[in-house]
């Protein structure tokens, strides 16, 4: 999968997890994308570095998919809890 790829799905796992853990974000909606982007990225270098799971080629690998998902919520909680206050 090219660098194209990786950000849309990075996208795609930001939305995903903005709606699993809706609320108010410190960055709005640019934030929490960006954050999805990072988080699949982070997710999937630790699924090929440490999870012994290869990064598949295929777009539609669940794996590839959760490891992106799971990386986006692990960002996003950490940045509302670093963060989170700064909007009220």
């Amino acid at each position: 999968m090219s660098i194209i790829g990786w950000i849309i799905l990075g996208l795609l796992a930001g939305a995903i997890a903005k709606f699993l853990l809706p609320g108010r974000d410190p960055g709005g909606i640019l934030g929490t994308t960006l954050i999805g982007v990072a988080g699949a990225f982070i997710g999937g270098w630790i699924s090929a570095r440490w999870l012994d799971h290869p990064i598949s080629k295929d777009f539609f690998d669940g794996a590839t998919w959760a490891a992106a998902i799971g990386g986006s919520l692990v960002l996003l909680i950490v940045y509302r809890l670093l963060f989170g206050n700064s909007r009220d």
